[in-house]
């Protein structure tokens, strides 16, 4: 497997990276485990978890898997953000809050630092010079190597970057934003402040919850526990444009219209990528384009590295 450079650092990440907000939800630990093993035999390096995902049970898999693996060659990547508990300092991106949540999210993840820890979501309440300023301490006391952000909009993200530039503190690396054949906003304002500004990308849902996978066909109906109406409508619309094989034709442009511009490369989540593995075994994790269409079947795009575009 591939790796590039995340954004302009010297970090180095697999092209795949494994999401892992499932765990702990949808995949029990035994099959996380055999999603871990199999995307580290592969090559892969990046791992993907957040506190929010499964209320910490997510970190809490990724960590007793830890111990298993070798620490310093993986990338581990979380978040911070939305609300943990019941109290009113539970929840946001202030000072109190990031440094009580990476403090349990280290705890969870049995590790003492964090690669890349991202906020996940804007915080209109707390001055964004706050949480600036916090994470850049982060950085600075070894607890965190990297800062990333989730979710942000384009005046939002733009004026992070500044700020950081003016004081003088540690910069964003990457975004991680919803981006797909269908969510295609991040290409208006947020695509090119992240290529001027030279920042790395990491979409999540790049197969749209699974509509793009293949399981959802115009003409037939959706399972009744799979959608709401209004999603039901937008589904329907939308494989209507779209009419045969969607999954082939979002996974060819993840992987080679992203090529294009250097820098997009795509990354399995557990749910379907662990029957994908346990049907064609772990060597269908790469991504050479000889071998697109074997790998295509079954597979779930869990999260996208986007990278400056440099591979070994």
């Amino acid at each position: 497997m591939n790796t590039r450079y995340l954004g302009k650092t010297g970090l180095k990440v697999s092209e795949l990276c494994l999401g892992t907000m499932t765990f702990g939800r949808e995949t029990d630990e035994t099959t996380s485990y055999s999603m871990l093993d199999r995307f580290v035999e592969a090559g892969g390096n990046f791992i993907d978890t957040a506190d929010v995902y499964s209320q910490g049970v997510s970190e809490e898999i990724v960590g007793s898997w830890l111990p298993m693996a070798s620490r310093d060659d993986l990338v581990i990547a979380t978040k911070v953000r939305f609300g943990m508990g019941d109290g009113p300092n539970d929840v946001g991106l202030s000072r109190k809050h990031i440094l009580s949540g990476v403090e349990a999210s280290l705890r969870r993840l049995g590790t003492d630092y964090i690669d890349l820890y991202q906020v996940h979501c804007w915080d209109k309440r707390t001055p964004l010079e706050e949480t600036l300023s916090t994470l850049d301490g982060l950085v600075k006391s070894g607890k965190v190597r990297y800062i990333g952000v989730s979710n942000f909009t384009g005046w939002q993200l733009q004026k992070a970057i500044d700020l950081s530039l003016h004081n003088g503190w540690e910069p964003f690396v990457c975004l991680q934003p919803l981006y797909n054949l269908l969510d295609r906003q991040l290409e208006l304002e947020l695509l090119p402040i992240c290529e001027n500004e030279g920042l790395g990308i990491i979409p999540w849902s790049p197969l749209r919850g699974g509509w793009l996978t293949g399981k959802y066909r115009y003409g037939k109906a959706a399972p009744s526990h799979s959608l709401g109406e209004s999603q039901r409508k937008r589904l329907e619309r939308s494989l209507g444009a779209l009419r045969q094989r969607p999954h082939l034709v979002d996974y060819r442009y993840a992987l080679r219209g992203g090529r294009r511009n250097g820098q997009i490369a795509s990354a399995n989540g557990p749910q379907l990528g662990a029957e994908s593995a346990r049907r064609y075994g772990s060597d269908h994790w790469g991504t050479h384009d000889g071998t697109v269409r074997r790998k295509l079947r079954g597979m779930w795009l869990g999260s996208v590295s986007r990278a400056n575009g440099s591979t070994n």
